[in-house]
Order: C-alpha cells, then sequence, then structure tokens
C-alpha cells in the first residue's frame, strides 16, 4: 500500500480546528503532528492550509442494488460519494428483494465487495412477518434495524402493533425509523384528491405529508423506545414540531460512552431548501419526508448547534430525470444527494450558522459514536485513513459533473464556496478534485459490539 504524508494541513477533529501534518502508513493514520519529515518512498501532499477532515460517513443513504439498479447501483453511487469526501455509508433495506433475512444481507455485502468506492454496512428491515430474523440478527453484521412506521412500500411497512412492540423489546443493534403516520397522510391526500383531482402539484407535498404525520409517528417511536429502553434513531427529523421529543446534550461522555438512548438525525435537504424551493424545482425535491417550511429549516440548524439533534445525513435516494418529470402523484420520491452534501454544509459554516467543528461532529464522528463504527470517523493515529481535503474556493454545480447514474442533481446551478479537493479511503486516493482515481478501495464496516 501507498505511504502519504500531508502537510501543512488544517485538520478538524474533536472539537478543535489546528495545524498540523499526518502521515498515513498500510491505510492507517499512523502519526499527527507539527512538522513531520518526509522518509524514503512517501508521497507528500501539500495542503497548503486547506481544511482536512475526516471523511463524511452516511448513515442513511438508498444507493438502490438489488432490484432498482436504473436508478444507482453500489458502485455509481459511491463514486459520487468519495467525489463529495462521503467515505463510509449505511445503506437501507428497501431494495428489490428487500433486505429482510440474514441471507438477503450477506447477499448485499458480496455485491459491495470489491465495487464499493466508500465502506459499507448494510440494514436488515423489519416488516410483519420477519420478527425472528430481527430477534437473531448478529449484531456485528449491521449497522441497526430499519423499521417504516410510516408509509413505505411492499411489506415493509411496520403497522402490526404487537410486532412493533416486540422489535423494539428484542432488537439486538440500534432501531432507526422512518416515522410519517399512513393513516393521517391517507386521509389527507384523500382530502386534496378530493378538492383537486389530477390537478395535484409538487408544492402540496408538504401539506398532503404533514408535520402531524411526522409528529404522530416520532412520538409512537419515542414512546416504545422508552418503554422497552430500546436504542432508537430516529431518521430525517423534518419538523420544528419534533423536536421537543428529544434530549438536549451531548451524544457521548468524556470517555466515548454513548449518553443518549433516543437520537435524531436530519438531512442536508432540510437545511438549503424550503417550501419556497417547490415552484422552482417541483418534483426534483419531492421526498418522504416532506421539505417544509423555512422555519422548520432554521429550527433545525439551531437544534444542531444545540446537540438536540445528533446525526447529519443525505438520504440520498436516485430516481431518473424520466421518472421525476411524470405528474406529482406518479413521480417517485426522493432525490441524489451525496456527491454535494458536505460543500452544501459547509455553507452553514461560510454563512455563520455552524461551526466547522460542529459539521465535522455531526457528519463523521456522531455516527461512529452511535452505531460502534470500528477506528473511523476521527482524525486518530491508528485509526483508518479516511479523509476529506477541502479547498474554500467556489464552483458551480453542473448537470455532466454529476456521478450518480441518475445524472442530475437538485443543486444545479448553485455556487458553492467549498470542494472537495482530495478524498483518501483506507489510505488510497481515490478523487483528486476532478475525477476518480486508482480503484474501489471500500472496506466493509466493523461495528464493536
Amino acid at each position: 500500500m501507498s505511504r502519504t504524508l500531508i502537510v501543512n494541513a488544517r485538520l478538524v477533529n474533536e472539537g478543535k480546528e489546528f495545524e498540523s501534518d499526518l502521515r498515513i502508513e498500510d491505510g492507517r493514520i499512523t502519526r499527527i503532528a507539527p512538522q513531520l519529515s518526509a522518509q524514503a518512498g512517501e508521497q507528500v501532499v501539500d495542503a497548503a492550509g486547506r481544511w482536512v477532515l475526516p471523511g463524511m460517513i452516511d448513515d442513511q443513504v438508498h444507493f438502490r442494488e438489488p432490484g432498482l439498479t436504473h436508478k444507482g447501483d453500489v458502485a455509481s453511487e459511491s463514486a459520487a460519494a468519495v467525489a463529495g469526501g462521503l467515505t463510509s455509508f449505511m445503506d437501507m433495506p428497501n431494495t428489490n428483494p428487500p433486505t429482510l433475512d440474514a441471507a438477503a444481507l450477506q447477499a448485499k455485502y458480496d455485491a459491495a465487495n470489491g465495487r464499493a468506492w466508500g465502506n459499507y454496512g448494510f440494514y436488515l428491515g423489519a416488516s410483519n412477518d420477519n420478527l425472528a430474523a430481527v430477534q437473531t440478527l448478529d449484531p456485528k453484521t449491521a449497522p441497526g434495524i430499519k423499521v417504516f412506521m410510516g408509509a413505505s412500500t411492499g411489506n415493509m411497512l411496520v403497522d402490526n402493533p404487537q410486532t412493533l412492540d416486540a422489535i423494539f423489546r428484542d432488537a439486538p443493534t440500534p432501531i432507526i425509523t422512518h416515522c410519517e403516520d399512513t393513516p393521517t397522510i391517507d386521509a389527507t391526500l384523500a382530502e386534496f384528491k378530493a378538492k383537486y383531482g389530477d390537478a395535484l402539484t409538487a408544492d402540496m407535498h408538504p401539506d398532503i405529508r404533514s408535520r402531524q404525520a411526522c409528529l404522530k409517528s416520532s412520538e409512537l417511536a419515542v414512546s416504545l423506545a422508552k418503554k422497552h429502553g430500546t436504542r432508537l434513531h430516529v431518521l430525517h427529523i423534518s419538523t420544528a414540531d419534533e423536536l421537543a421529543l428529544f434530549e438536549r446534550g451531548p451524544l457521548v461522555d468524556a470517555g466515548g460512552k454513548v449518553l443518549k438512548r433516543i437520537t435524531a438525525e436530519t438531512c442536508i435537504h432540510f437545511l438549503r431548501f424550503d417550501r419556497s424551493d417547490y415552484a422552482r424545482l417541483g418534483n426534483l425535491i419531492k421526498c418522504n419526508p416532506a421539505i417544509k417550511d423555512a422555519n422548520d429549516r432554521e429550527a433545525l440548524i439551531a437544534a444542531l448547534a444545540e446537540d438536540v439533534i445528533d446525526v447529519l445525513a443525505t438520504d440520498h435516494a436516485p430516481h431518473t430525470w424520466e421518472e421525476k418529470q411524470k405528474p406529482y402523484a406518479q413521480a417517485p420520491s426522493g432525490l441524489p444527494l451525496v456527491q454535494y452534501a458536505l460543500v452544501a454544509a459547509l455553507e452553514l459554516v461560510h454563512e455563520g450558522k455552524l461551526p466547522i467543528t460542529r459539521i465535522v461532529q455531526k457528519f463523521a464522528h456522531a455516527p461512529a459514536q452511535l452505531f460502534d463504527v470500528a477506528q473511523r470517523g476521527f482524525l486518530r493515529e491508528g485509526y483508518w485513513a479516511d479523509l476529506a481535503m477541502v479547498d474554500n474556493t467556489p464552483f458551480t454545480v453542473r448537470r455532466e459533473d454529476v456521478l450518480s447514474k441518475c445524472g442530475w442533481s437538485p443543486f444545479e446551478g448553485t455556487t458553492f464556496r467549498s470542494r472537495i479537493a482530495s478524498t483518501w479511503v483506507n489510505g488510497e486516493q481515490v478523487w483528486d478534485g476532478q475525477r476518480l482515481v486508482g480503484a474501489p478501495q471500500g472496506q466493509r464496516l466493523a461495528f464493536e459490539r
């Protein structure tokens, strides 16, 4: 394996921003100190004062493999991810077939081996009829168990109260939930159809998939977790209303032990878009839960600053351009985000809303801590060298630069003030600021449980 010395870097790690050099050997960080001398055979990279961050760990992606690979696959979407400084990902189980047992889980790991540009973990999904698979899951084989407590597809909506209670009682890993109440959504949709017929439009999406639907489902998840003492992580919080459900304070103690049993995540699109953007982008920003109001966006940013929300992620969910051009009712929900998520988050730094240390905490440290990821998510000697170098020079997103298989981005035409100058995965450079380099270096994530 190659040996690399990064000099003149501005490292961001564990609440600090400081000047240092960093040495990589055999895929790991072996030394962090100022003024390191180059050794024979070592590639020297001059960071020239640029930020060097631990690579982003995304706890929520839909890379569409198996079964939906016309939209994306592990190879294409992980390539887009490392171009965005995202070096590890945790992929969702609502594929075709869904990931509902140990065999399906292993098949996904086998398919990613040698093809994933970033490091990978796969969730087991819960359904109304796979309780035994949930109860017998080896906790070292998955980051968690995904429970759709709201609208979903196929048989992955868990709406049987007894099954839901048993999952929360017996889960051997953290439970992660999609929280939207299906009966509430269905009733509201029926009202809108009665009023507007086939003339539904994307700007109605946050009213159809309402804040009430989110709050009701999140309240149920939190109540079950409190009943059973479950490690619960509620995904993609989209409303100010839900924030009162979560505890304010640090995720871990001074020794790194997780303090919270119930945690929350929000996603980058809820921080960069709001209801006013439907007029411009329409179905391109149609997602579940829906992007809502400007006051929700500001409340979510404040919740990240105040440690009410613990994790920032993407919910990357690509669909083809043609699928998104269908009428509102037929257009699928989800948008591609991994390639520009980190630079979009860094806009909050440039705007003075969050410090760079907070972005790193929510995008890298917290996912590693919450899901017990071994030796990743930090700039520490002995840890795997998953790194992103950030150059604070502007660029404008162009469609021709999008690496996701779907071929488009909701950020097209947006000028960001930072760009990803280089990405390393397991000590090997995979992105040089303009193109992918080398070969896929992703490894299976290890969970220390």
